[in-house]
C-alpha cells in the first residue's frame, strides 16, 4: 500500500515521504496512530509541501545541533557524587546529571533523552558520554567523576 508519511518513522521514511508498506503494517500500525495515510492523487501534491517543510526544519536543527557540538566537544564537565574508598559510586550516574552538569558549565540546555551513556557510569574518573542532540548529529563529551 501506498502512503504518505505524517511523521518521521525509524526505518521507513521522514515526513512527507511517499512509500510502499504491507496492507497489514499500514492498516493496523501507521493509519490508527496518524503516522500516515493512504497515498491518493490530493495527498501526494500535499506531501510534496510537507517534505520541503520538513527539510527546512530540518536543517535549522541540524544547524542548530552543530553549534551545540562545537561547543560541548572543548567543555571540560565534571560533576561529584557518593562514592566508596574504592572509587565504586553509591548508585551511578544518571542522564539528568549529565544534563544539569552540561547546563551549569555551558548554559546549553539539552534533553535527557540526547545523552547515551552506555552501560552507566558507575565509577569515579574521566568518561566519554555520547550526546546526540539530532539524528545526524551525534558527539562525545568528556565527563570528570569525582567523589564527594
Amino acid at each position: 500500500m501506498r502512503v504518505v508519511l505524517l511523521t518521521r518513522v525509524d526505518g521507513v521514511g521522514n515526513r512527507g515521504d511517499i512509500v510502499d508498506v504491507s496492507d497489514g503494517y499500514a492498516r493496523n500500525s501507521l493509519i490508527p496512530r496518524g503516522m500516515a495515510e493512504r497515498a491518493t492523487a490530493g495527498v501526494e501534491a500535499q506531501a510534496e509541501t510537507m517534505r520541503k517543510a520538513w527539510q527546512q526544519k530540518n536543517a535549522a536543527e541540524r544547524e542548530a545541533a552543530e553549534e551545540i557540538a562545537k561547543r560541548l566537544v572543548t567543555a571540560q564537565l565534571s560533576l561529584s557524587a557518593r562514592a566508596s574508598g574504592e572509587g565504586k559510586l553509591f548508585g551511578s550516574v544518571s542522564a539528568g546529571d549529565v544534563v544539569d552538569a552540561v547546563r551549569a558549565a555551558t548554559g546549553v540546555e539539552l534533553d535527557r533523552k540526547m545523552v547515551s551513556l552506555g552501560d552507566g557510569i558507575k565509577t569515579v574518573g574521566s568518561h566519554t558520554v555520547t550526546v546526540q542532540p539530532h539524528p545526524e548529529v551525534q558527539f562525545p563529551v568528556n565527563l570528570e567523576v569525582a567523589a564527594s
